[in-house]
């Protein structure tokens, strides 16, 4: 993956005023954990204007017209997840990005405990190494909580740290 076109991407969001939080492998990463990722996952805040700003990044970026096929209704509806496939000259190198609002009914945007940083001069906001942790530790799938486990390790987590996350 270009870690240049990540940076890029990001910056475009900061420019555009794009309310977000990166979150995955990439998080990871930018966290101190090395872990080869393909995607950039992103939380992004559920509103149409937000939206619209993230189209006008991601089209700062790619020319692409199928960016104006990310639909506002699928961000906000039922099943607010898409998937983005900019374009690429290189495959092995091809970076694609997951964008959410919420997972189902356990995460929203809300919920998110936001850092930020500076990444080559842009300003990235992430998800903290808690809500990171919170967010993999219970999952099905064995990458997720063995990146559980390594946040847990580097930042001394506890179970108990994540009370508040509980579900009411």
């Amino acid at each position: 993956m270009d870690f240049g076109e990540i940076v890029r991407v990001l910056a475009s969001f900061e420019r555009e005023g794009v309310d977000y939080a990166v979150f995955g492998g990439v998080a990871l990463n930018f966290h101190g954990i090395v872990r080869a990722t393909e995607d950039l996952d992103v939380f992004i805040r559920p509103n149409p204007e937000n939206v619209e700003r993230l189209r006008r990044a991601l089209r700062s970026v790619y020319e692409d017209p199928n960016i104006d096929e990310i639909d506002t209704e699928d961000l906000l509806g039922e099943y607010p997840a898409i998937r983005y496939y900019p374009p690429s000259s290189e495959e092995e190198d091809e970076l694609y990005l997951d964008i959410l609002t919420r997972l189902g009914e356990f995460a929203d945007f809300d919920r998110l405990e936001i850092e930020e940083l500076e990444v080559e001069g842009v300003k990235v906001r992430l998800v903290s190494p808690r809500t990171l942790y919170w967010l993999k530790r219970d999952t099905v799938r064995d990458k997720d909580r063995a990146d559980a486990a390594a946040i847990k390790q580097k930042f001394d987590l506890k179970d108990e740290d994540l009370k508040d996350y509980e579900r009411s």
